[in-house]
């Protein structure tokens, strides 16, 4: 769309978005080059919450009104949790717009989206109480309808509230509310930005993207990180940007002690991927694979330092010497351990039949490892679901003995670990604190060791191994800095 790289696009996360006097002063108002405000396309989430109420709780699973909609025999749940979400909008409203025109107009605006959801619910309820309409065929819909009220009300309220500060903002709403037909995402974006000036336009756009895809059925709650990634895309964009609550450090600080963890300066897509795999997504790898195939670099700041640089994302970064840089780990993980004396000399078509078995349980892989006749899974989904797998193995492997126990993994991570003695190092670090290791792996790629522990051990060895790996050595105020 957009011919010379000298825009950024720019993702404000949820609990950033909650506190807008500190957005306004450590973000808007405080641009890499403090000369011009404009030149950025910002990308928001809903305020901290709002997709939890309108979806389910992201943690425990607690339904919203999605939830209650879906699995409800009545109205009355899912719409006495509808008038709620009304009256928590208009709270959040009321601290924001302090003038009574303005706070009216706010709350006109989504009002009206929550009464016209109500009323396609309603609707299409009467409809699928027809014998020839199902309402399965129509929730994938409902959700991703209702995932777009909590972005459209966060990037409305800024936009309009940085007008009062005399501001050139604009509402770009991609979630196609009041469409008469549906686009690919590609093509939404470059029709909503095709004709924005950046130079003199601040455009604050909603998280969520209608398409005739669906991003949910790919991202599900990461839907924003992709409507972000294909903005910085199309737009050609010189930056892309992450605001988050927290730097990408060395370790978990809650883990290590916030005076230990050391924010990382430089770091690669490759090690981004790596930290995905864990659950500690920087950036999701779907929406980081087009940044990295249009080598937009990604910086990752925390909106709370903003005098910080942050962590700069790119292609081809490598430290200048080798070293270890993350300490990472994951609890919820599966160890599904397949035996069979005859599988040696025909391990790739065991290896078919357990992946087709995962695939269809929709079950993620964190890991593996195989030798002659046993093949191990490391896996991230539930004991209920573990449970069926093992009874679809056993039926397409009657002959198997299968092992199952709750795991935990820890990974050294670096962008260069080809230095004699790193494994070493920590396997001693973990021995002297006598945490017994179940296994091993490291690929010959050497950016990553991964080290599988008794489930209640993970804290405790990254500790030990931030201790010996990390904090040994003086890396200042961030490491590759």
């Amino acid at each position: 769309m957009m011919s010379s790289k000298i825009h950024s696009v720019e993702k404000i996360g949820g609990t950033s978005m909650s506190n807008f006097e500190t957005v306004k002063k450590n973000i808007i108002l405080k641009p890499q080059n403090k000369d011009d405000i404009y030149n950025r396309i910002f990308v928001v989430s809903a305020y901290g919450g709002i997709t939890d109420d309108l979806l389910e709780h992201k943690k425990t699973g607690q339904p919203g009104i999605y939830g209650l909609f879906a699995n409800s025999d009545n109205q009355q749940s899912w719409k006495s949790a509808l008038d709620e979400l009304k009256e928590k909008f208009c709270t959040i409203n009321s601290t924001l717009f302090k003038k009574k025109d303005q706070l009216t107009e706010a709350n006109d605006f989504i009002v009206k989206r929550l009464d016209t959801a109500e009323q396609c619910l309603v609707e299409l309820t009467k409809l699928c109480s027809h014998g020839h309409f199902s309402l399965g065929d129509h929730l994938f819909t409902v959700r991703e309808m209702l995932a777009s009220l909590g972005e459209a009300h966060s990037a409305w309220n800024m936009a309009r509230l940085l007008q009062d500060d005399q501001i050139n903002s604009i509402f770009v709403d991609l979630t196609g509310w009041d469409d008469d037909k549906t686009h690919s995402l590609d093509e939404r974006i470059t029709k909503a930005f095709d004709k924005i000036d950046l130079s003199t336009t601040m455009p604050i756009t909603t998280g969520y993207a209608h398409s005739d895809r669906g991003l949910m059925a790919t991202f599900n709650r990461g839907y924003s990180e992709m409507t972000f990634s294909r903005i910085a895309v199309m737009t050609n964009a010189a930056e892309a940007v992450i605001h988050k609550e927290f730097h990408l450090s060395s370790a978990d600080p809650k883990i290590v002690g916030v005076d230990k963890a050391v924010p990382i300066g430089f770091t690669n897509y490759d090690v981004a991927d790596h930290l995905s795999n864990l659950g500690m997504e920087a950036i999701h790898p779907k929406a980081a694979s087009g940044l990295r195939k249009r080598n937009i670099p990604l910086r990752i700041k925390n909106t709370f330092e903003p005098d910080h640089q942050g962590t700069l994302i790119t292609v081809n970064y490598c430290s200048p010497k080798p070293m270890v840089e993350i300490i990472a780990g994951r609890k919820d993980i599966y160890a599904l351990e397949i035996f069979d004396q005859e599988m040696i000399g025909k391990v790739n078509q065991y290896e078919q039949k357990v992946l087709s078995i995962l695939h269809d349980f929709r079950v993620y892989p964190v890991s593996k490892s195989i030798n002659a006749n046993t093949i191990t899974h490391f896996l991230s989904g539930s004991l209920k679901n573990m449970d069926k797998i093992r009874v679809a193995i056993n039926k397409e492997i009657p002959n198997a003995e299968i092992n199952q126990q709750k795991v935990g993994l820890v990974s050294i991570i670096g962008t260069d670990m080809k230095k004699p003695g790193i494994l070493l190092k920590a396997l001693n670090a973990l021995f002297v604190e006598d945490i017994n290791i179940l296994g091993v792996q490291q690929s010959m790629r050497e950016v990553e060791i991964q080290l599988i522990l008794k489930e209640e051990m993970v804290d405790k060895a990254i500790k030990a191994l931030h201790v010996s790996l990390i904090e040994v050595y003086d890396h200042g105020d961030s490491i590759n800095g």
